[in-house]
């Protein structure tokens, strides 16, 4: 089994938790987590990956074991986000890497491929949205949010912060919630509740909004830079639905499209369909020739 380091570097003034495992001169796969959640979800993945390569998961500011400034002194912004991993990487010499990208780990991960191009050489996209058609009815209120900013709009989405939605993204979609880890919704909730946190998770929804106008750069990218790009997707996702998956076909036709029967967190109760897929789009795509 590889072995897992954990480790905290600062990064503009920002203490930042990161996983890493897997030889140091290996191809790097970079694997960026979305909400409630941290690195947390890919505690099972990387050492599934790490045979071969070498894993970096960090967590963002507010999440997991990465510091939490208050919201009132410290930008929770996505793009302020890209450029702490951009620091991060710089500092771990990360010049080239794969990207895995998950929820809001698409806007930080596509927003840090705008940033340098040149440095990614193969995406897994798991229900990470880069198109308006992905954006459905779940994203109303958030929407709301968006048009006004009002202090009625941000306090009627507290309910996306609350325990029984937490556990929601997790079991919803799930033929055998018998394979989902209660632990999942408790760890993400009890650092949810942390003094302050929902202010800073209530910044984001709204910083969200930002990401929509930069689609057709990150569709642009997809489409000069075609880096080689699987999909691996929960198709009963009521966050990023399926609609959101078949627009990437447009940009990048050669993506290879894999539509898992989960909600989600696809990598919870289907590592065994996910894990081998990865494995073998990695070795295919990065493997020396």
């Amino acid at each position: 089994m590889p072995v897992l380091h954990y480790h905290t570097a600062r990064v503009d003034g920002v203490e930042l938790f990161y996983r890493e495992a897997g030889p140091a001169a290996a191809p790097t796969v970079l694997l960026l987590h979305g909400f409630p959640t941290s690195s947390h979800m890919f505690r099972n993945l990387i050492p599934a990956i790490a045979d071969c390569y070498h894993v970096i998961a960090p967590d963002y500011p507010g999440f997991g074991e990465s510091a939490a400034p208050d919201h009132t002194t410290f930008a929770y912004t996505f793009g302020h986000y890209a450029d702490l991993m951009d620091g991060l990487l710089g500092q771990l010499g990360a010049k080239q890497y794969a990207m895995y990208v998950m929820d809001y780990g698409a806007p930080v991960g596509y927003r840090l491929a705008l940033k340098h191009p040149e440095r990614v050489t193969a995406l897994i996209v798991q229900n990470g949205n880069a198109y308006e058609e992905g954006l459905k009815a779940f994203w109303d209120p958030i929407k709301a949010y968006w048009a006004d900013g009002s202090k009625a709009h941000r306090d009627a989405l507290s309910f996306l912060v609350a325990p029984e939605t937490t556990k929601f993204q997790y079991t919803d979609g799930v033929a055998d919630v018998t394979r989902i880890d209660p632990d999942n919704w408790s760890h993400d909730q009890a650092l949810l509740d942390r003094p302050g946190n929902k202010d800073i998770q209530l910044d984001l929804f709204h910083d969200y909004g930002s990401n929509v106008p930069l689609y057709p750069q990150f569709q642009a990218f997809f489409r000069e830079k075609k880096p080689p790009t699987l999909i691996v997707w929960g198709k009963n996702d009521k966050i990023f639905p399926a609609d959101g998956a078949g627009p990437y076909l447009r940009d990048l036709p050669d993506a290879e499209v894999h539509m898992i029967d989960t909600g989600h967190f696809a990598l919870e109760d289907k590592a065994d369909v996910m894990v081998p897929l990865i494995h073998d789009f990695l070795d295919r795509k990065l493997a020396p020739q």
